[in-house]
C-alpha cells in the first residue's frame, strides 16, 4: 500500500472570494478556481461580501440604496456563476453576505455553512482596497481551519 504522503490531495468543495474593488487580481483566482473545480469536480461557491465600509450613513438610512447596493452584488455573484457553469463547473453555489470586515463574515458565516476544503482569493495587489496588499487573504491563511490559496 502506498505511503498516505505520497497520495494525490484533492479538493472537493472550493470557495472564491469576489472582490469588486480589485478586478484583475480577482480574475486571475477566478480563473485558477474554475479550473481546478472543473479538473477536480468539484463543487464551486463563489462568495461576495457587502462590507459594512462600503455603505455610507446616508446609504444606510435610505433601504432603497442599501437593496439596490445588495441587489448588484447579487447579480455580480450571479454573473460569475453563471461564468462558471460556461466553462464547465458543473456544481456551483452563489453565496452573498453582508457585516464587517470580510475574512470574519467568510469564516464565520460561510465557511461554516459552504464547508470548503480549499479556499481561493486575490492577493488585492492591484487595488489595495482592504489597507494593504494581500489583507484579505493573508487574514484568511492565518485564521482558516482550511486551505487558503491566494493568487496574485
Amino acid at each position: 500500500m502506498a505511503d498516505e504522503n505520497y497520495r494525490p490531495l484533492f479538493f472537493h468543495r472550493i470557495l472564491i472570494t469576489i472582490d469588486e474593488d480589485d478586478r484583475p487580481s480577482t480574475a486571475r483566482a477566478f480563473r485558477f478556481a474554475l479550473t481546478m473545480a472543473r479538473d477536480y469536480g468539484a463543487e464551486l461557491g463563489i462568495t461576495s461580501v457587502l462590507e459594512n465600509n462600503d455603505i455610507s450613513i446616508y446609504e444606510s438610512l435610505m433601504p432603497a440604496k442599501l437593496n439596490q447596493k445588495r441587489t448588484e452584488l447579487q447579480n455580480i455573484v450571479k454573473e460569475y456563476a453563471d461564468k462558471a457553469k460556461e466553462f464547465g463547473v458543473e456544481n456551483v453555489r452563489a453565496i452573498v453576505s453582508e457585516g464587517g470586515d470580510v475574512d470574519d463574515v467568510i469564516l464565520q458565516q460561510i465557511v461554516p455553512d459552504f464547508q470548503p476544503d480549499l479556499i481561493v482569493c486575490g492577493a488585492d495587489v492591484d487595488f489595495a482596497s482592504h489597507g494593504k496588499p494581500g489583507a484579505i487573504g493573508l487574514r484568511l491563511a492565518r485564521k482558516s481551519d482550511v486551505s487558503v490559496i491566494v493568487i496574485r
